[in-house]
């Protein structure tokens, strides 16, 4: 009998992986390890299962044996720019799975901010009853930076609450519960009269620092940023001045340049602010969101059929 496959799956939640994938392929070697965690299993796995910023660089240091990477998030930041990473390997995405649940904590931070709830909230602490008038999404201009899946899913959902929707991209294209497509070529006019801009957009070289001081001093005042893409395609300094100086109403962010958010960093003391510490992603069905890919990549790579796999990457 020839060596059996091995699989390390690396996640706070790898236990719940493991009895997925047990039950499927029962001839599987599986090790797990929590999270950041390290676990020998990862230097001599064939089959590497956990989110790229959870890894290390010493497991593509050490591990020569290794032939197909699935990552469990949209991104695989943390593993194709990890130095010793061989980038022959095959790297899949969990591109496509994330749509409600970032859907929803867009519109938790949308509503938050709109209606000053974090007030709310505080005014509950200290038993003052105080009222105003909020805003309201309906009929407000939301533009969308970045249109891929998670935008679509997103639009859909804008159109119940009868918002206009605007798609800003590189690639002009029609897409269904999108109003307006405009160019990101001309940002500064594409955000001019938005109520919400949400970044979207993937951390690349070239979206290093997209949304900086031109762009949010291009918003209206009385408009709101908020990011469930990643850190780095927001410039922190430029957030931090606009909302100081009124640039912009408000923002919300739940990815961060630096993470876990250091407790000194001047985010956590900003007025207007909303943060969460990179949660959209999540959701309490991740697992069975995540198992479909999962299972047909498995099976395509112990059948020998590496043309059957799903979410491939381009590296």
């Amino acid at each position: 009998m020839g060596k059996k496959i091995a699989v390390h799956i690396s996640a706070f939640n790898s236990d719940k992986y493991q009895e997925q994938i047990t039950k499927l392929f029962p001839d599987l070697e599986i090790s797990v390890s929590k999270g950041r965690d390290r676990h020998e299993g990862s230097f001599d796995c064939d089959i590497l299962i956990g989110f790229g910023l959870g890894f290390s660089d010493e497991i593509f240091q050490r591990n020569k044996n290794l032939k197909f990477v699935q990552a469990l998030g949209t991104g695989v930041d943390g593993i194709d720019n990890r130095p010793d990473f061989d980038r022959s390997t095959p790297v899949a995405s969990m591109r496509g799975i994330h749509g409600p649940q970032m859907s929803e904590l867009a519109f938790m931070m949308m509503l938050s901010l709109s209606r000053n709830f974090p007030k709310t909230l505080e005014n509950q602490k200290n038993h003052l009853w105080d009222r105003w008038p909020p805003l309201v999404l309906y009929e407000k201009t939301i533009g969308l930076l970045g249109v891929g899946l998670i935008a679509e899913v997103l639009a859909k959902r804008c159109k119940a609450f009868d918002m206009k929707v605007v798609g800003i991209s590189g690639t002009l294209r029609d897409v269904e519960y999108i109003d307006e497509m405009r160019s990101r070529d001309d940002l500064l006019s594409a955000v001019s009269d938005l109520d919400y801009l949400i970044v979207l957009a993937p951390l690349t070289p070239e979206n290093e620092n997209l949304v900086d001081a031109a762009v949010l001093n291009a918003m209206k005042p009385s408009a709101y940023l908020i990011n469930i893409a990643r850190g780095g395609v927001v410039d922190d300094e430029a957030i931090i001045e606009a909302l100081n100086s009124g640039s912009i109403a408000g923002a919300g962010l739940d990815a961060f340049e630096q993470e876990p958010l250091p407790p000194d960093h001047p985010f956590w003391d900003v007025e207007n602010l909303i943060i969460t510490p990179h949660m959209a992603g999540m959701s309490e069905a991740y697992v069975r969101q995540a198992m479909p890919i999962i299972e047909t990549n498995l099976r395509a790579y112990i059948e020998g059929k590496p043309e059957d796999m799903v979410n491939l990457v381009e590296l």
